[in-house]
């Protein structure tokens, strides 16, 4: 009895192994895929927006491998060097794919509402993000990060509306906060705009303001003021197009 008992729980044990093998392979969630298929959806994607990715992975993967074989043929053993080439040829297209991936998906969202986002997952990990604290009927968004540089708030959409949303949320922002700038952003390519593909940097290079064990006390402010607003209809669009983002991240 024991016997039929064990060999039925193993029989489960190795379908439900196998049902969990099959929902990976067959998943869209980046989370699931395992190196080589990041890898390879990544290449699909920036590809899309980028025709010369390719060519430009295969040239600086030949040229790291062509110097070390010139260096292999001077300095003995030559094998050795191919070796080294080969490998340090795959890191030089790796890189390669990695700065071309980033300028992709910056022009694969430009334009959508909530592509701000896009920006604002590339900061480190120390600055807090919380994505369309503030949307309009005309999609008209406002961001918020919170780090080193004290409170920024972004705003993205139609640049009169949009100041006047940035206005409103630094004066809300500028009522709890204690002893922290708050900084406004329009994201954008006009004049006294950021564009998206520099809106990381920008904030990076923002002045420091707090440290970083500050940045939970005015975290838990800001609570309050995010209590107490009504919710929201968040736009689709990029916020909701996290497998770009875990892909490149998986490199």
């Amino acid at each position: 009895m024991a016997s039929e008992r064990a060999k039925q729980l193993a029989a489960e044990q190795k379908a439900a192994l196998k049902a969990e093998k099959l929902r990976k392979k067959t998943s869209d969630d980046p989370k699931d895929w395992g190196t080589v298929r990041k890898f390879v959806q990544g290449i699909k994607m920036t590809q899309e927006f980028d025709k010369s990715l390719i060519p430009l992975m295969i040239g600086a993967f030949l040229i790291v491998v062509a110097v070390f074989v010139v260096v292999g043929l001077i300095v003995k053993p030559w094998w050795m060097y191919l070796v080294f080439g080969l490998l340090f040829g795959l890191m030089g297209a790796m890189l390669v794919l990695n700065w071309r991936a980033k300028g992709a998906m910056f022009k694969r969202y430009a334009g959508q509402p909530g592509s701000a986002e896009v920006g604002l997952n590339l900061l480190p990990k120390q600055w807090v993000k919380s994505p369309a604290i503030a949307v309009d009927r005309y999609k008209n968004i406002v961001h918020r990060v919170v780090g080193p540089a004290g409170i920024v708030l972004i705003g993205e959409g139609q640049p009169g509306r949009v100041r006047e949303m940035l206005a409103t949320e630094a004066k809300r922002h500028e009522a709890i906060k204690y002893r922290v700038a708050v900084t406004t952003i329009v994201m954008g390519d006009a004049d006294n705009q950021v564009p998206l593909n520099k809106l990381d940097k920008y904030i990076k290079k923002l002045p420091k303001t707090i440290k970083s064990a500050q940045i939970s006390e005015v975290m838990a402010r800001l609570k309050a003021l995010d209590n107490s607003r009504p919710l929201l209809p968040i736009p689709k669009g990029p916020m909701n197009m996290k497998g770009a983002r875990t892909a490149l991240r998986g490199r």
